[in-house]
């Protein structure tokens, strides 16, 4: 029988079932869940509002080809400005790019954790690394959040800083 760590496997090759368990490990398994959820729902956000754009920009000119009444041509222009400002208000592309980053930043800490490789090879507990690394990762990714959520005027202005 292996030993790592304290944990009995039957198998060398296979993952001690210790380490797959308590609320650090469903603290894991949840964060993945949730960034991968939340990932995908960015990107089908974006991907649809982008699609949209690109039939209100393609139809615009084709509506003016064959003198479509103006209101018609307003209510397109005025479509497109919409969409796009749903687009920055939602944010939709970057929170798809920084939440599949956070995912998989939690899905390879799973992998060197489950080997008892890199960090973990060496740590006294490596649970317990495990779960400051999670809480860092997931408040590295809120900080980030917070940061994009401030108002511009609070932001600092990089074109103001005074170089010597």
């Amino acid at each position: 029988m292996a030993v790592q760590n304290g944990a009995q496997s039957s198998n060398p090759g296979q993952v001690p079932t210790a380490l797959q368990s308590g609320p650090t490990w469903d603290r894991l398994e949840e964060q993945i869940g949730w960034y991968d959820r939340k990932s995908g729902d960015g990107q089908r956000w974006f991907k649809r509002i982008k699609l949209l754009q690109l039939v209100t920009a393609a139809t615009s000119p084709v509506a003016a080809v064959l003198n479509a009444p103006n209101w018609v041509l307003g209510l397109l222009g005025s479509a497109l400005v919409v969409l796009e400002g749903v687009q920055q208000l939602y944010q939709h592309q970057e929170h798809w790019i920084t939440y599949r980053s956070t995912c998989e930043a939690l899905r390879h800490e799973r992998y060197l954790y489950l080997a008892l490789a890199g960090p973990y090879a060496a740590a006294a507990n490596p649970r317990t690394m495990l779960a400051e690394r999670i809480e860092g990762l997931v408040s590295q990714e809120h900080a980030k959040w917070a940061s994009s959520q401030e108002e511009p005027s609070r932001r600092p202005d990089p074109a103001a800083e005074v170089t010597t």
